[in-house]
């Protein structure tokens, strides 16, 4: 039996897809997909939950999205902290590629922390980090967000003792 593939592409329509197509690489990723099995039962473990939809707090910068227009190959490599707690009222969102007016009107739409909290508190898993992310997930030259945003935010995570990332891509 061979390895399962999936169609990233299925629901594009044929330009955008041979658009995006265009841009990555021909050869196979090199070596088996990574996957880590959960080392504690759901109920015991700390989750953080991560997202590629340009939401910030409302008291943070704004993902850039000037410099986007001007460059329309470039997206904001950097990342926002979201505080678990965060609600509708505490957020902004800043994306060019999506439609963010229902993330407005429920976060968990994106990035479901009203319903990790319930989890918690049912006993579903062990709790939610303190912190979760949102990064710009448009991102045709991916270097500085693999080499230096992402390691920042795997840092603070192992710091505070995330086992399982939940990532809700936009």
């Amino acid at each position: 039996m061979g390895t399962p593939q999936v169609d990233g592409f299925r629901f594009l329509p044929p330009s955008l897809r041979a658009w995006i197509r265009r841009s990555i690489p021909a050869e196979p990723f090199p070596g088996p997909i990574p996957w880590t099995p959960l080392k504690r039962p759901l109920r015991k473990t700390t989750f953080c939950l991560v997202t590629s939809a340009g939401i910030s707090l409302k008291t943070d910068l704004p993902f850039d999205m000037d410099r986007e227009k001007k460059e329309p190959t470039w997206g904001d490599p950097t990342h926002r902290e979201i505080p678990r707690w965060a609600t509708e009222d505490d957020i902004q969102v800043h994306h060019l590629h999506i439609k963010t007016d229902y993330i407005r009107q429920d976060l968990n739409v994106m990035l479901p922390l009203g319903r990790f909290r319930e989890f918690e508190q049912e006993g579903i898993i062990g709790r939610l980090a303190p912190t979760c992310y949102s990064y710009y997930g448009f991102q045709l030259d991916p270097r500085t967000l693999l080499q230096q945003t992402m390691p920042k935010m795997a840092a603070k995570m192992h710091q505070e003792g995330v086992e399982a990332v939940l990532l809700t891509p936009a």
